[in-house]
């Protein structure tokens, strides 16, 4: 079974603002990383099972670490019912407020 990827608002937004902090300093990076994001979102189309849960009491609620460099980014998403994955949030590891 085959599930579709979406992305909630908040999410397009922290992929433009990741993009665009990276595509500040290095063009090809930014570039690399997007793909390396968008490879990690395929995955999850067969496999959304795979990462480990992000809370105890949510089991649908995961995390995806995404290896980029030296750090990477993490992708916070939702197995609804049906067949719909929903990245909710994508951080990078050295960010803030990433915990």
């Amino acid at each position: 079974m085959s599930y579709q990827v979406r992305l909630a608002p908040a999410a397009a937004e922290d992929l433009q603002r990741l993009f665009a902090f990276l595509a500040e300093h290095d063009l090809a990076a930014a570039e690399r990383a997007r793909h390396a994001i968008e490879r990690a979102f395929m995955f999850l189309r067969d496999f959304p099972f795979a990462c480990r849960k992000a809370s105890s009491e949510h089991p649908f609620l995961r995390e995806m670490l995404i290896e980029f460099g030296s750090a990477g980014y993490v992708a916070l998403y939702e197995i609804e019912s049906g067949n719909t994955v929903t990245i909710l949030a994508v951080r990078h590891q050295r960010e803030d407020d990433y915990h």
